[in-house]
């Protein structure tokens, strides 16, 4: 039987040495902890914030994130399609999120505040009214990937072809619009 912890903060731990408890965590909170090649597969979390940890390399197979925050955290060479899809939600504030897979998941709603999104692959992907403020997304894959209500606005490095992505009433800057129009490799002065 797995072990359910609830409320509780966990500080300073490094997961790469330090194996965490298989359960399900419930409303805590995870600081300045290292999961550096860390396996959390099959772990469950619910309404739990990660703040300063580093899950470089970590492995999510058939991980819960329900309701889950991740803020200043790094976030490198992950694969958050084989976490568990069911009531996946997730939001992101000054997190890197570089090199990651969101292939195929359903991620409504999401939020990324000031993050770095390098070479994301956000392929076939449901981003239905996501947002992504000031976010530099350079190298970041859209393709057949859903942007309904998306907002751009104020993010920056983004390239997306409309013809192969779902771009209604998403919300684009003046500036940005440039990111749409890439690959036709016209001059814009």
């Amino acid at each position: 039987m797995d072990d359910f912890i609830e409320n509780e903060v966990f500080e300073k731990i490094d997961y790469s040495k330090v194996k965490l408890v298989k359960g399900e965590y419930d409303g805590c909170s995870f600081r300045n902890c290292l999961f550096l090649n860390a396996d959390i597969s099959g772990i469950t979390f619910i309404d739990c914030e990660f703040i300063n940890c580093n899950f470089s390399m970590t492995c999510f197979k058939n991980t819960s994130f329900r309701s889950v925050i991740f803020k200043n955290c790094k976030l490198l060479g992950l694969h958050f399609n084989d976490c568990n899809p069911f009531l996946l939600a997730l939001s992101f504030e000054e997190c890197h999120l570089n090199i990651d897979s969101f292939y195929k998941l359903k991620l409504k709603n999401t939020k990324f505040n000031k993050c770095k999104l390098q070479e994301v692959d956000f392929s076939e992907t449901d981003l239905t009214n996501a947002t992504f403020n000031n976010c530099d997304l350079i190298g970041t894959i859209f393709k057949t990937t859903i942007l309904e209500k998306t907002d751009f606005r104020t993010s920056f490095n983004y390239s997306i072809d409309p013809e192969i992505n779902r771009i209604k009433k998403a919300k684009f800057s003046l500036q940005g619009v440039i990111g749409l129009l890439e690959k036709y490799r016209i001059e814009i002065e």
